[in-house]
């Protein structure tokens, strides 16, 4: 790999990840800002920094080195003729001027074995990876109540709070909700959720965040909140386990730890849930809140 593109708190550290990643140094790399990092408001419209390092190509030969030199070119006809008399030189000393492709071959034998035992450690691989993946559970890791015991809310603060949100942003979204023993779940619907949802679920966690702080506020026991839209929390997942096996093929293959972007709690939980039972590799986190992420390495 050639190039690798990185994201955290500042250009410095983007820089660093991606140099870890490609084993090289400063000295011999190019580097291009592809974010600048921005702490936006409330967390919302926050954008860490994103760089594009990529190795430097080797420094070109002089175009003359390129070229075949004339003084060696040689006519094919004169080649021919060159040709023909060296062969009837050599059948009168009654030597053999065609050596047979099974020689050949011999000379350079292929190392069978080694080519076998690649195959047969990426089979293997392979097969684990997909025995792994079907011991994985298909329930969401934070699964929802039963609808039975969920009560729909009429009137309640967190809706409120974010209706009267949507309307200041000046989008145009309405706010259902549900109210179980353990959560509040609250679901945003209309043209404009798809800009509630923002970059990488980052403005929606943003409004969770405000929601939570509004709802627990002056209570002595804690209420979750979960805000989703247009099904946004379940269709992450589903890519954040298809991203953790992938990543985790790549770990075996390469033989080499792994580190993903900044997540928040719930996507850092994802990965290490998804990839608790897998037979070559383990994960840890790292880092402090926001910037904590996810490394994926072998046992």
């Amino acid at each position: 790999m050639d190039y690798s593109e990185k994201v955290g708190r500042d250009t410095e550290e983007a820089v660093r990840l991606a140099l870890d990643d490609l084993r090289l140094t400063i000295d011999e790399v190019e580097v291009t800002v592809l974010e600048e990092p921005s702490k936006g408001f409330f967390g919302i419209g926050s954008k860490l920094a994103k760089v594009r390092v990529e190795k430097k190509k080797p420094v070109k030969k002089e175009e003359e080195h390129k070229q075949t030199r004339p003084d060696l070119v040689i006519p094919i006809e004169e080649a021919r003729a060159r040709d023909a008399a060296y062969r009837e030189r050599m059948a009168a000393e009654g030597k053999d001027t065609e050596e047979p492709r099974e020689t050949k071959r011999e000379k350079r034998p292929r190392n069978g074995n080694k080519r076998n035992n690649r195959k047969e450690h990426s089979d293997r691989s392979k097969t684990a990876m997909a025995a792994a993946a079907a011991r994985e559970p298909k329930e969401p890791v934070i699964a929802p109540e039963p609808e039975e015991n969920l009560q729909v809310l009429e009137d309640h603060p967190a809706i409120s709070f974010l209706r009267d949100l949507i309307k200041e942003m000046g989008l145009d979204a309405d706010v259902t909700g549900k109210a179980g023993e353990e959560a509040i779940y609250l679901n945003i619907q209309g043209k404009d959720s798809g800009t509630i949802i923002g970059k990488r679920g980052q403005t929606l966690d943003a409004v969770q965040y405000l929601t939570s702080l509004v709802v627990n506020k002056d209570q002595s026991k804690y209420t979750r909140v979960v805000v989703d839209a247009e099904n946004y929390r379940a269709k992450r997942e589903r890519t954040l386990e298809a991203l953790s096996y992938r990543l985790a093929n790549k770990v075996v293959k390469g033989r080499r730890p792994v580190r993903l972007e900044p997540m928040n709690p719930y996507e850092r939980k994802v990965i290490h849930a998804t990839l608790q039972s897998h037979p070559k590799v383990t994960t840890r986190s790292e880092g402090e809140d926001p910037y904590r992420r996810v490394v994926i390495e072998l046992k």
